[in-house]
């Protein structure tokens, strides 16, 4: 008997958003402690373009094929024996190595949680990545209402959900972004949105939560003498010379920087949840493509000025 099939998104070599392409695979068969999803829609992170591109070598290696796609929302098949029932509407991600773009994929439970009421799954799918945001401002840098953040591309996918959290929790709000994505970083609630390409005397701050990664110790000079500083990111084209830097500086006790990558659980997306139906946090898409057209929506994203997030359907 011949096993259903599926399509999905795979690359045999590195290299530029061509070599992405739409394949045909079985459905997976979900594992004892697995769901099976029907994926809805997934969006595009800038990890995995660094990897597509080659630029993660040491981290991805050089087995093919790799595939692409971290968050998701979908609904749930088969749920075996979670918390999830059939039809439920999730959202989550797959772990740390990119296998989302795919219309079926098999996700340990904890990975995932229901979606807010209210929203669909191209609007819910924007949002996962601002577990990162969670992360990065409430349990890292400790953020404290009155002080002041800087968000370092303040309206790509996980800056856009910080300026609304960092606002949500008190502080002064500073976003940096593009010319062109000022009136974006405001209407999210930063107190002031400032170019990035002329950016004048920045002052001092608390807290920076870095999404580019480039060019650190000039941020961590605009840190106050207790500052602290947390970057997502570093430098692809010097990652030794960029990790060292953050290493050196990691265990400091005052004006330290510390890099993380996200890897929620469900408590993480239930907290994400939370804030959404307070009405903190909102979704931002950008553009939606099918997945058919998977290599333009990574071309988008690779030409900067995205406000929010890119998001491919599947259907």
């Amino acid at each position: 008997m011949t096993s259903p099939s599926m399509r999905l998104v795979t690359y045999d070599r590195y290299g530029p958003a061509d070599v992405l392409s739409v394949t045909t695979a079985p459905v997976p068969r979900p594992r004892p402690g697995e769901v099976l999803v029907r994926v809805r829609a997934v969006s595009v992170n800038g990890g995995e373009l660094a990897m597509r591109a080659g630029r993660l070598l040491p981290f991805s290696g050089k087995r093919f094929p790799k595939f692409v796609g971290i968050d998701l929302t979908g609904e749930v098949v088969e749920a075996g024996n979670s918390r999830f029932t059939a039809g439920d509407l999730v959202w989550g991600q797959v772990g740390r190595r990119p296998r989302s773009a795919a219309e079926y994929v098999a996700v340990r439970p904890e990975l995932l949680d229901h979606v807010p009421a209210g929203l669909d799954a191209v609007q819910a799918v924007s949002l996962p990545v601002g577990t990162t945001a969670i992360t990065a401002l409430r349990d890292l840098a400790a953020l404290a209402p009155g002080e002041r953040l800087l968000v370092r591309g303040a309206t790509g996918g996980v800056g856009y959900v910080a300026v609304q959290l960092g606002k949500a929790m008190g502080a002064h709000v500073t976003a940096l972004t593009s010319a062109g994505n000022l009136d974006l970083a405001k209407e999210l609630g930063a107190d002031e949105a400032i170019d990035y390409r002329a950016p004048g005397d920045l002052g001092r701050f608390d807290v920076i939560l870095d999404t580019v990664g480039t060019g650190l110790p000039a941020f961590r000079r605009l840190l106050t003498h207790r500052g602290r500083m947390v970057t997502i990111a570093f430098d692809f084209d010097h990652p030794v010379r960029s990790l060292g830097y953050i290493a050196a500086h990691a265990l400091r006790r005052r004006r330290w920087v510390r890099f993380f990558s996200g890897n929620p659980d469900a408590s993480l997306f239930a907290e994400l949840g939370r804030w959404v139906t307070a009405g903190a946090i909102r979704p931002q898409v950008d553009r939606v493509f099918p997945l058919a057209d998977v290599a333009a929506a990574h071309r988008a994203l690779e030409q900067g000025g995205v406000r929010g997030k890119i998001v491919v359907r599947m259907d």
